[in-house]
C-alpha cells in the first residue's frame, strides 16, 4: 500500500512539473513580444549603467527598471495582439532616448540628465554642427538597438501568422492583471531595498548617480520628471518651511560662524578700484603645470599667478547649467538649483550678487561676450545680477571670417574690440566692474589649424646609423582629443596675455584689478587622461595595466583634478606681500564673493561661501552632494572617502559635514525657488 502511494505521489509531482513546464512554455510562446520588450530595455538599462558608471551589477536598480518597464508595458495587453507593438514600440523608443541621452550627457558632463534640461534645449541651436555630434561616442550608437530589435521581432511574428494564432487563446485582461501584479512585487521589492536615506534622496534630486545606481535609470527619469515640473510651480506651496529653514539657518550661522564679518590684511586693500573679471572658458588648474617640448603651456597664466594671488586648490561648483551655473556662484555664493538651471528657470528672482552691489557703490557694470545675448538666457539674468549692460554677439563686428573660431569669435578678437569698449566705458565712468567671458576654449576644439604652431607631439634627438645627430618625434598627444583641447588651452592663454598687455598700452591696469577663474573642467574623459599619463615615451604606445608605471586615473582622481584657476593681480602686485602668494586653502566658486567683498568694501547677508582669508578648515560643497576639504574627498554617491592628505579623520567630522553639505544644499534651493532674498523676504514674513 505504501508503495503504491509512493508510486502515485511520484507520479503526480511528475504531472505537476510537466504542467508547469508546460505552462511556462505556454506562457513564453504566446507573449515573444511582450517578452522581448521587456529583455530589450531592462538590458539597455544595465549597458547603460556599464558605459557610464562602470556599474556592472546593481540588483536593486535592475529590480526598479524591471518596474518601471512593466508598470508602463502591461497597458499593451488591453489591447488586441497585432496592435500592442503600436504601444511597445513608442515606449521602447522613449526608454532608449532615456539612456542614449544620458549615455551621451554622462560622457560628457559626468552626470544624468535632467528633463529640466528641455528648457535648455534651445541653445543647441547656437552651437556649431561639430559641437553637438562631437558630444556622441559609438558606445551611445550601440544603446540604439531596442527598437530595431523589436521592430524585427514583430515582424517575423507577423510573418508567421502569431498574432492571429495568439488572438485565439490570449486573455488581454487577465494577464494586463498579472503584469501588473508582477508589476508591484516589484515595487514592493524595490521599497524593501530603500535604506532611511533613499527618500530624502529622491526627494532632494542632488545625487544623480547615486539614484541611477539604486533605483535604474528609468526610475531615476520619472523621478526627475516630477521633480522638474513640480519647480514650476513648487514656489505657490512650502513657502513657510522654506523661509523657517533659512531663517533659522542664517540665525544659527549669525551665532557660531563669525568668519565673515571678521578684518584682515585685504579688508578694503581694492576699495574703489576697477575691475576686470575674465571668465575663462574650460580652463583647468591642471593646465598650469604642463609644458611640452619644453615649452609650457600657459605661460601667460603662470606669470600671472606668479605675480598675484594665485587661489591653487579652486574648484567649480556647476550643475547641468555648467558656464550658467559658474557665473551664478560667483556671484552670488549660492549654489546652483537642484532642479533645471538658475539662469532658465529662476531668473525672474532678486539676487545679491557682486554686480549689483557694486552699482550701489558707484560702479558702472557691464558684461561682455560674443555669442548670442539668449545664450543660458543670459540677455535677461545678467540684468537680475546687477549688470548695466550687456554686450553681446551683435555688439562684435563679425565680418572678417578669418576672425571666427569654434562657436564664435575668437579669443584674441573678442579682447581686442573689447579694449575698445572698455576705453570708452573709462573714459565715462569714474569706476568700472566689468566681465568679459571667453568663448574659443569650449569644446570639440576642432579649428587646430587656427591655434598656432604649439606642439603636443613629443620631441626627442638621437643619432643614425651614421653617428649623425638627428631629431625624431612620437605622436604623444597630436590626434587626441585632450590633445587638442591643450592647443586650444595654448591659445586661450596667449590671448589673455595679448589682452593683458593691450590694457596696459592704453593705461587701463593703472587703477584696475584683474580677477582671472576658469568657469568648470574640460570634461573629458578618464579614458584620455589615462592615455596622458601612461604614454610610454620609448615605444610610443601606451603602458599595460600590469605595468608598475601604470597610473590608474579613478574616481577620486578624476574629481580631485577638476580644479580651475583663481587669480586676483593687479600691475603692481609682484613682489608684494600681501598681494603677491598663493593660497594653498580648499575653496570653492562660492568662497569668491565674500573674499572679494571684503577687499572692494561691499556688504552682503546671503553668502554660502567663506572669506578665504579668515576661515582655516573651509568645505566645498558640490550640487551633487559631495563635498572636500583639505584632508579628504567625499563621495556622497558611495558614501566613502579618499584622504587626500595623511590626516586622521573621524566618524564625527564626517557626519557633521554631510549633515552641513545637506543643509547647504536645502538653504540655497530654499533661496532660489522661494525668492527669499527679495527685500529679506523671509524675514519681512516672520515679523
Amino acid at each position: 500500500m505504501d508503495k503504491a502511494k509512493e508510486v502515485i505521489n511520484k507520479k503526480w509531482k511528475k504531472i505537476k512539473k510537466r504542467t508547469k513546464e508546460i505552462s511556462l512554455l505556454r506562457y513564453i510562446k504566446t507573449n515573444i513580444l511582450f517578452i522581448t520588450y521587456v529583455l530589450i530595455n531592462l538590458f539597455a538599462s544595465w549597458i547603460l549603467r556599464i558605459v557610464t558608471m562602470e556599474n556592472y551589477f546593481s540588483f536593486p536598480a535592475m529590480v526598479g527598471d524591471l518596474a518601471f518597464i512593466l508598470v508602463i508595458g502591461a497597458f499593451a495587453y488591453l489591447v488586441k495582439p497585432k496592435n500592442q507593438i503600436k504601444i511597445l514600440m513608442p515606449l521602447t523608443i522613449v526608454m532608449t532616448l532615456i539612456c542614449v541621452i544620458n549615455a551621451v550627457y554622462y560622457e560628457n558632463y559626468v552626470s544624468f540628465a535632467s528633463f529640466s534640461l528641455l528648457s535648455t534645449a534651445s541653445f543647441l541651436g547656437d552651437m556649431d554642427g561639430g559641437v553637438v555630434t562631437s558630444l556622441i561616442h559609438l558606445k551611445d550608437i550601440i544603446l540604439i538597438y531596442p527598437p530595431i530589435v523589436l521592430l524585427v521581432v514583430h515582424l517575423l511574428l507577423k510573418k508567421k501568422d502569431y498574432y492571429k494564432k495568439v488572438e485565439l487563446i490570449e486573455r488581454g485582461k487577465k494577464r494586463f492583471l498579472n503584469t501588473a501584479v508582477l508589476a508591484v512585487i516589484a515595487i514592493f521589492v524595490t521599497f524593501m531595498l530603500m535604506q532611511p536615506s533613499d527618500y530624502s534622496r529622491l526627494k532632494k534630486q542632488w545625487n544623480r548617480e547615486y539614484l541611477v545606481q539604486r533605483f535604474g535609470i528609468y526610475v531615476y527619469q520619472l523621478n526627475d520628471a516630477i521633480k522638474s515640473t513640480q519647480s514650476k510651480f513648487t514656489s505657490l506651496f512650502g513657502y513657510d518651511t522654506a523661509s523657517k529653514v533659512v531663517r533659522d539657518f542664517y540665525d544659527e550661522k549669525a551665532k557660531t560662524d563669525t568668519t565673515n564679518s571678521l578684518t584682515n590684511e585685504y579688508t578694503n586693500i581694492f576699495d574703489g578700484k576697477n575691475v576686470i573679471v575674465i571668465h575663462a572658458e574650460s580652463i583647468m588648474t591642471h593646465d598650469m603645470t604642463l609644458s611640452f617640448n619644453n615649452q609650457e603651456l600657459t605661460p601667460n597664466l603662470n606669470r600671472l599667478a606668479s605675480e598675484g594671488l594665485f587661489f591653487n586648490n579652486y574648484y567649480p561648483q556647476v550643475s547641468v547649467g555648467t558656464s550658467s551655473d559658474t557665473e551664478f556662484t560667483f556671484n552670488t555664493s549660492l549654489l546652483p538649483s537642484s532642479t533645471g538651471t538658475v539662469f532658465v528657470n529662476y531668473w525672474d528672482r532678486t539676487y545679491e550678487a557682486i554686480p549689483g552691489l557694486l552699482k550701489q557703490k558707484g560702479y558702472y557694470t557691464a558684461s561682455m561676450h560674443a555669442n548670442n545675448a539668449s545664450f543660458w538666457n543670459r540677455n535677461v539674468m545678467h540684468e537680475t545680477l546687477g549688470y548695466d549692460h550687456f554686450y553681446a554677439r551683435d555688439s562684435y563686428d563679425y565680418s572678417n571670417e578669418d576672425t571666427i573660431m569654434g562657436m564664435g569669435l575668437s579669443d584674441k578678437e573678442f579682447f581686442r574690440q573689447s579694449v575698445e569698449k572698455i576705453k570708452k566705458i573709462n573714459s565715462e565712468h569714474d569706476k568700472f566692474y566689468l566681465t568679459l567671458i571667453t568663448l574659443t576654449n569650449h569644446t570639440p576644439w576642432d579649428d587646430e589649424d587656427k591655434y598656432g604652431d604649439y606642439s603636443v607631439d613629443y620631441k626627442y634627438t638621437t643619432t643614425d646609423e651614421n653617428g649623425n645627430t638627428v631629431e625624431k618625434s612620437l605622436p604623444y598627444m597630436e590626434g587626441t582629443e585632450l590633445g587638442r583641447y591643450f592647443k586650444s588651452v595654448h591659445y586661450a592663454d596667449s590671448a589673455i596675455g595679448d589682452f593683458i598687455n593691450e590694457l596696459d598700452a592704453n593705461g587701463l591696469l593703472d587703477n584696475t584689478v584683474v580677477v582671472i577663474y576658469g568657469d568648470h573642467d574640460a570634461k573629458i574623459s578618464k579614458k584620455e587622461y589615462r592615455y596622458f599619463y601612461n604614454y610610454d615615451f620609448e615605444t610610443g604606445k601606451q603602458y599595460s595595466k600590469d605595468d608598475e608605471r601604470y597610473v590608474d586615473v579613478d574616481y577620486y582622481n578624476y574629481e580631485l583634478n577638476r580644479k580651475v584657476p583663481f587669480i586676483i593681480w593687479t600691475k603692481n602686485s609682484k613682489g608684494n606681500p600681501v598681494l603677491n602668494k598663493t593660497i594653498d586653502k580648499v575653496m570653492g566658486m562660492y568662497d569668491a564673493m565674500p573674499t572679494l567683498a571684503n577687499m572692494f568694501n561691499f556688504d552682503y547677508k546671503y553668502a554660502l561661501g567663506h572669506d578665504i582669508f579668515n576661515v582655516q578648515d573651509n568645505i566645498v560643497v558640490f550640487p551633487n552632494g559631495n563635498w572636500v576639504t583639505n584632508d579628504m574627498y567625499y563621495n556622497a554617491q558611495k558614501e566613502e572617502y579618499k584622504l587626500i592628505k595623511d590626516s586622521v579623520v573621524t566618524d564625527e567630522q564626517i557626519n557633521k559635514n554631510k549633515a552641513y553639505a545637506n543643509k547647504l544644499l536645502e538653504v540655497s534651493d530654499s533661496i532660489i525657488v522661494y525668492d527669499l532674498e527679495a527685500e529679506g523676504k523671509y524675514e519681512e514674513k516672520e515679523k
